[in-house]
């Protein structure tokens, strides 16, 4: 299989870590196990992130000059289909459907959200596209249940849409974690949704009725003041770790005894997997894309509040038997469902419905 791939939001080589890299990566890497060859077709980053319409403006033009040449490529490459992975109302595909279209081959899409309701105001030329992206496309891969939702609602006829589950970008489970050390969050510190995180965590841990806890923070970024002062009533019960490469993340988990991430708007949220992976029991809210890749374990619900995650925070740090065995459940949980096999077996047959060999 000779593949293009394409990330309108980050590609996969961009120098600055997240999740969104890590996925892009770990979909190549699982199309790569299935035993496709896949180009990147282009790097151009179609994000606006305000919603002005010179910069879509700028931005279509961009594509526009560019896809003639990707189309040549294309050609030479003999690529059978092209695969965009997520593509949304603030950074559409605009590359893609015109390439695939050209070249005569099937498109994909992994991760693709239909927001109807941003069809009009500062994003909706943007929201055209992804829209018209979404119709386009042979194949629809959706990673959460709250995504998979809409896009059957409003799937064109005869389009496949397959459920591909989150996944970590390894065959096999990274060495079992202590269980037994300090409680580790782990989120990038910026302003709106992942601060709105730390703000319950904090009001999490001030509702705990016992004082011999200790949390290590991995992270960092533009709102790292905010987090400092949310943090400062605890003293050095709270730990910063900064920002971690993989090694050291890795190593994190494996001396932490659970993960505490409530989880705003987290699309899925990586941090899961990986805790998850190690065997840490996850103390998070009960919130749509989140608990797509929790194991079966009492999540409070948003409206329960910080106190309810407090509450099981409690039960897990007060018993050493109860927080090992939700441990092992959320490990075995990871094995069976968010490998890399896993994941390459979905892609495999899913293509495999549309005609591209493997």
């Amino acid at each position: 299989m000779k593949l293009a791939f394409y990330a309108p939001l980050k590609p996969p080589d961009h120098p600055v870590p997240s999740g969104e890299r890590t996925m892009a990566r770990s979909l190549m890497a699982a199309f790569e196990h299935a035993g496709a060859t896949l180009t990147l077709a282009s790097t151009l980053r179609s994000r606006d992130g305000k919603g002005d319409a010179a910069v879509q403006a700028d931005l279509i033009a961009q594509a526009e000059a560019e896809t003639p040449q990707i189309i040549s490529a294309g050609r030479a490459a003999n690529w059978q289909a092209w695969v965009t992975y997520h593509s949304y109302y603030k950074a559409p595909d605009l590359i893609g459907p015109a390439a695939a279209r050209a070249l005569g081959i099937p498109y994909l899409l992994i991760e693709a959200t239909r927001a109807r309701k941003r069809l009009s105001g500062a994003w909706a030329r943007f929201a055209q596209i992804a829209e018209a992206a979404c119709d386009a496309a042979d194949v629809i891969c959706y990673l959460t249940t709250r995504d998979g939702e809409a896009l059957h609602r409003d799937a064109p006829q005869g389009q496949v849409l397959t459920h591909l589950s989150p996944f970590l970008n390894r065959l096999d489970l990274p060495p079992q974690a202590t269980g037994d050390g300090p409680m580790l969050s782990v989120g990038m510190m910026r302003h709106g949704d992942k601060l709105a995180s730390y703000g319950i965590i904090a009001e999490a841990l001030a509702a705990l009725p016992r004082s011999d806890w200790q949390l290590q923070i991995a992270g960092d970024g533009p709102a790292r003041a905010k987090v400092d002062t949310l943090m400062a009533p605890f003293g050095d019960r709270v730990r910063f770790l900064g920002a971690l490469d993989a090694p050291a993340l890795a190593a994190a988990y494996q001396n932490a005894s659970l993960l505490l991430w409530p989880g705003v708007n987290e699309a899925f949220g990586m941090t899961y997997l990986e805790a998850q992976a190690c065997g840490l029991p996850v103390v998070a809210q009960d919130r749509p894309g989140v608990c797509d890749v929790l194991a079966p374990a009492p999540y409070p619900a948003v409206d329960a509040g910080p106190a309810a995650l407090a509450a099981r925070i409690t039960t897990l740090l007060g018993n050493t038997t109860a927080r090992h065995a939700a441990g092992d459940a959320a490990r075995a949980h990871i094995a069976a469902h968010h490998l890399l096999g896993a994941a390459s077996a979905t892609l495999r047959e899913t293509l495999a419905r549309i005609g591209v060999p493997a």
